[in-house]
């Protein structure tokens, strides 16, 4: 794979992998922003930033994998 198209696959699951940090620790820190919102979307919105981690982890593991190289991430959460 072209190192062009890799940076940009690798930087594309990276900011998804931020995000869905992000959006997990929202919710479980600050869930008073999440505003007016029912129990169920709590739970499907944590669900779907879980989903989300998971998304982008395994890119991150699958690139590496590729590339014949490691990424050292910080802790998931």
């Amino acid at each position: 794979m072209k190192k062009e198209l890799w940076n940009m696959l690798m930087d594309s699951a990276k900011a998804d992998k931020s995000k869905a940090q992000l959006s997990l620790n929202l919710l479980s820190e600050h869930p008073a922003g999440i505003g007016d919102h029912s129990t169920q979307d709590f739970y499907n919105n944590a669900e779907e930033a879980l989903r989300n981690l998971v998304d982008a982890v395994e890119r991150i593991e699958m690139l590496d994998e590729i590339n014949g190289t490691t990424t050292v991430e910080e802790d998931y959460l």
